[in-house]
């Protein structure tokens, strides 16, 4: 997921998993596989970099801490 604004500054949140692509023309927009388009402030660059960093992140590997590690040297 991630946090774009539309053209008059509301923020709202984005499945990123659903962008088909992205075209600057001057105006950024975003067409989703549904086939539905939206205009959104950020620009290109900003979007793919959110995108990637949401991708890295969907994508990491998170590290199970058990009791003992928890509590430290006891």
């Amino acid at each position: 997921m991630i946090a774009l604004q539309r053209l008059n500054g509301q923020e709202f949140i984005l499945n990123a998993d659903l962008i088909e692509s992205i075209e600057s023309t001057p105006d950024t927009v975003i067409k989703l596989v549904s086939g539905r388009s939206m205009i959104v402030k950020n620009n290109l660059a900003d979007i793919v970099k959110k995108c990637v960093k949401y991708r890295q992140f969907c994508n990491s590997t998170l590290r199970v801490v058990n009791d003992r590690e928890m509590r430290g040297n006891e």
